[in-house]
């Protein structure tokens, strides 16, 4: 585990050697987790993402005539109204559920706040790595493979952080189960949480950084 004090990380290359350190910023790594931040921005994220278009037919939308099946009386049989009753086979639904929204709203220094409580979460179990690049020549996935092995991440849910996504890279790793990469731009709480390991290139973490800083004055 890192020490809050000590905010240098090692620079790694593709290879996996160490090429270098990089102080990170100590306004952002400061080591405050905001647990009760963390949960808002999760559940935020999972409600955004769900589609809401679950629909069932009531009794007035199901097919079938709207005629009494029987007279009220003398049949020996319990009274019906309809057989779009839901008490029949094939009527209708009572209380199903219907299209609708499932949005939360965050505002944004929230959500940037609880990116920061994120990465400091990350930090403290030491699951944080940086690259001083990441890029391939070839969309090979047995290249980029080979770079997961180099750090010794394989069989581990990862998360690769870029500046900018290129073409390559993202045909390269598509394939390799458990693996993702994130513009740097777009990273949040989720996605940095959702994985064991957090990849940033020196790039892409200045840009995380400079985000976070934008909301903290």
């Amino acid at each position: 585990m890192h020490k809050l004090q000590d905010l240098e990380l090692p620079i790694l290359n593709i290879e996996g050697k160490e090429v270098g350190t990089l102080t990170l910023n100590k306004e952002i790594f400061d080591g405050k987790v905001n647990v009760a931040l963390l949960h808002q921005a999760v559940v935020s994220y999972l409600a955004n993402k769900r589609a809401g278009t679950a629909s069932t037919k009531t009794r007035g939308e199901v097919k079938g005539s709207g005629r009494k099946p029987w007279r009220q009386k003398g049949t020996g049989r319990a009274r019906i109204g309809s057989i779009r009753s839901p008490l029949w086979k094939k009527g209708g639904i009572v209380f199903g559920p219907k299209p609708r929204s499932f949005k939360k709203k965050l505002p944004q220094k929230m959500k940037i706040g609880a990116l920061k409580s994120a990465l400091n979460a990350k930090l403290k179990d030491n699951e944080i790595l940086i690259l001083d690049n990441l890029s391939l020549n070839l969309p090979k996935t047995k290249e980029f493979f080979k770079i997961i092995k180099n750090l010794k991440l394989t069989n581990l849910s990862l998360k690769f952080i870029v500046a900018e996504l290129n073409l390559n890279l993202g045909l390269a790793a598509r394939n390799i189960p458990k693996t993702e990469i994130l513009l740097a731009q777009n990273l949040n709480a989720y996605d940095a949480l959702n994985c064991k390991k957090i990849i940033f290139t020196k790039e892409a973490l200045t840009i995380v950084e400079n985000r976070i800083l934008k909301y903290l004055s």
